[in-house]
């Protein structure tokens, strides 16, 4: 996946935990897994295996994954969390309670780095999270599902 110049949006909690888990592949996971290939290797015919191709493997995943993680750390803007005060509007970081068919949900609004369905964390770019940008109290927001048509209440904004 190419992030090229795009902004990553991340609360702090989500940048902290890219951080950490910079740290640990770079620190930890990486050595462990050279560490495996290098005793694999020793192991003699690396043509038949199987441990030091998985090793080798996991190393390319590694990398990879750090590789990323540095890029996306270089284009990571902050989002400011709204505190104890109520905003009028919808925006990165709000927590909104909406209303839908009665029931009330609760959803944080996120980057997509951060996105998590099951902890009611959604991404902006999501058709949700898009249709709830810029609304207030009140307003109703209409998302097509795989279901059909959806009318979402904005019942308050955090």
């Amino acid at each position: 996946m190419s992030v090229n110049n795009k902004k990553i949006y991340l609360t702090p909690k989500g940048l902290e935990d890219l951080k950490k888990e910079h740290e640990t592949l770079i620190n930890t996971r990486r050595g462990e897994v050279v560490e495996r290939l290098s005793s694999a290797r020793e192991m003699g015919d690396l043509s038949e295996n199987a441990e030091y191709t998985a090793a080798r493997e996991e190393l390319a995943f590694i990398d990879g994954r750090i590789e990323e993680l540095e890029m996306l750390l270089k284009q990571v803007v902050i989002i400011e969390e709204t505190g104890h005060h109520k905003s009028k509007t919808v925006g990165l970081g709000s927590e909104v309670t909406v209303k839908i068919k009665g029931k009330k949900e609760v959803f944080t609004l996120v980057g997509e780095w951060e996105a998590d369905p099951v902890e009611k964390k959604i991404s902006h770019e999501s058709p949700l999270g898009k249709g709830l940008i810029g609304k207030i109290v009140g307003d109703d927001i209409e998302i097509e599902a795989p279901a059909g048509k959806m009318i979402y209440t904005v019942v308050e904004i955090n």
